[in-house]
């Protein structure tokens, strides 16, 4: 399928920020739950012979309504405000709301032949748009709705200029899983859910300091009386993170030739330090990287059942009293935040399209390339999240 409905620049206030574990930008579900809305409401007008299916975000701007020296605080209002009704004597409470502003482009698959109905079918979507929320915030204003059929190559490039400046959220849960299999190898004791704090944590590791050494080989060397490649080896090593103490042999065999003198004195106290450090050894921190390179992030795929399905009568206080019942825990995975300027065909755009993806006691939104593979070593990830959790 090659058509695509572009709902462009999306502007949202006071949009959900929280899901699951993580905050920053609401879960996929609520914006495959906005289209999957559009398109039973799409059943039942005069576009019915018309579907959509499936859902990419694209994010242009986001702002987290926090304060505080992190920006970790979210703000804080009254709730309810003062009503007539309300008992004015005493203040409504103050509650803190995860609550943030967007503006989005969501791209979704189309299926049907519009002909001269385009512009009709355009203004009719962005009406539905507008009487709907958007992952519980109001949405203020659409840019435009178009349906851009890429069989036409040139029309590729202008849905790519349509979205940019502009990331996609991709699933990227074989990171996870290449990881967290990584971290069993070393370890058969590590927890997934430390494998998944791997990819949000920012660690830092110290390293014993160093900065007499590099002078004195610089030094040495510049004189001619250390051979260039020591000094190009203890750089290497300096530029390997984490620090591991595997110091090379070409540097280790230059200190144990020097001979002490009140001009080394402090150059060899300092490599004594490094080579074997103390709890009172002066130290430099410096961050570790990350399992995976990218604008990875920390998502919230959907939902797995934690209880049977009850009839509704057996449940207290739910939403209707038809409807039956069951209790569920959010699934939590890695997604990247994947620049649009690199989609380089149709086939990236496809790719980036989130869909439902059903299964006993799983509710899970998926991309077409993770929907093709086996699945049980994932659902086996994500029921061990569900049980740290």
């Amino acid at each position: 399928m090659s058509q695509y409905l572009l709902i462009n620049r999306i502007r949202v206030q006071n949009a959900n920020a929280v899901a699951g574990f993580t905050w920053g930008f609401p879960s996929i579900t609520h914006f495959l739950g906005f289209t999957h809305n559009l398109a039973r409401k799409l059943a039942r007008s005069n576009f019915r012979k018309s579907g959509m299916a499936g859902c990419g975000v694209i994010s242009h701007q986001s702002d987290v309504h926090t304060y505080g020296d992190s920006n970790d605080r979210f703000l804080q209002s009254k709730k309810p405000p003062y009503l007539r009704s309300h008992n004015q004597t005493s203040p409504p409470p103050v509650i803190e709301e995860a609550t943030m502003n967007m503006t989005v482009s969501l791209l979704i698959q189309f299926d049907g032949f519009l002909g001269n109905q385009t512009d009709h079918f355009s203004e009719w979507i962005k009406k539905q748009c507008l009487l709907q929320r958007l992952a519980g915030g109001t949405i203020l204003d659409i840019e435009s709705v178009q349906v851009f059929d890429l069989e036409d190559k040139s029309k590729f490039y202008l849905l790519k200029r349509k979205l940019l400046p502009g990331f996609a959220l991709m699933d990227r849960s074989n990171l996870l899983e290449e990881h967290y299999q990584g971290e069993i190898s070393k370890n058969i004791e590590v927890e997934l859910l430390e494998a998944w704090l791997d990819f949000l944590a920012l660690k830092q590791r110290a390293r014993p300091r160093s900065n007499l050494i590099m002078k004195h080989l610089k030094t040495q060397q510049e004189r001619g009386e250390v051979h260039s490649q020591i000094l190009q080896d203890w750089k290497v090593h300096l530029d390997s993170i984490p620090y591991k103490g595997d110091v090379p042999q070409s540097v280790v065999e230059y200190f144990q030739a020097l001979v002490e003198s009140e001009t080394n004195k402090a150059v060899l106290e300092q490599w004594q330090h490094y080579c074997q450090p103390t709890d009172k050894t002066p130290a430099d921190w410096e961050f570790l990287p990350k399992p995976n390179t990218g604008y990875l992030v920390p998502i919230v795929t959907g939902y797995k059942a934690i209880s049977d399905v009850y009839e509704n009568q057996e449940v207290a206080n739910t939403r209707d009293n038809e409807t039956p019942v069951c209790f569920v825990e959010a699934t939590h995975s890695i997604g990247e935040w994947f620049g649009v300027n690199r989609f380089k065909n149709k086939e990236d755009i496809a790719s980036c399209l989130w869909q439902y993806d059903y299964k006993e006691n799983w509710y899970l939104c998926r991309q077409s390339d993770s929907t093709k593979k086996d699945d049980s070593d994932e659902d086996a990830i994500l029921t061990e999240i569900l049980d740290l959790s």
